[in-house]
């Protein structure tokens, strides 16, 4: 995986800096996501492995498979992608693209997994408190982890925040234990 963000970084800037010099980040968003979804399909996977197609034919599919969504500088990259064996990281790049884009526009993902279902109140008291505490808008994400027992697990980035019960009950063995 951390060979793949490596190789996909690169990409996903070079896709991100036309994207903003043109103005057209939102097109480049739903391009990369057209094309990611297509190149981790599983038939296109086979298709990548295989010796019978070259990788410009394999682009051009991509590119069909786009539409109009594919202006000269969407098909001028998936050919470059091609031509360096790199289509397959399309999934990799769509998501560097996307943190990057995030970051531009000063957005954080934040995902929330509690134990039972956060009330539109608990959303908005998170959200208030970790857009302060960030600095960003906070995009919530927010899912369901009954072993939890209870409380949350927050993370940001970098940040995790664990304030689940099942959280405390471990750092309280390992207190014991030690």
């Amino acid at each position: 995986m951390a060979e793949n963000s490596t190789v996909a970084r690169p990409y996903a800037k070079a896709a991100h800096e036309i994207a903003q010099e043109r103005g057209n980040v939102d097109a480049w968003s739903t391009l990369l996501d057209i094309g990611a979804t297509a190149a981790a399909d599983e038939g296109f996977q086979r298709l990548l492995a295989s010796p019978a197609h070259t990788e410009s034919e394999l682009a051009d599919l991509l590119i069909g498979i786009c539409g109009e969504h594919a202006d000269e500088f969407g098909r001028n990259f998936f050919r470059v992608l091609a031509e360096n064996g790199r289509l397959g990281y399309l999934p990799d790049i769509r998501a560097e693209f996307e943190r990057l884009r995030a970051e531009a526009e000063n957005i954080v993902d934040v995902e929330i997994s509690s134990a039972v279902p956060l009330s539109d109140d608990q959303r908005e008291r998170y959200a208030t408190s970790l857009r302060q505490r960030l600095g960003k808008t906070v995009r919530l994400h927010c899912e369901i982890d009954e072993s939890l027992i209870g409380g949350a697990i927050i993370r940001a980035g970098d940040l995790v925040i664990d304030g689940s019960l099942r959280g405390r009950l471990d750092r309280l063995a390992n207190a014991v234990k030690h």
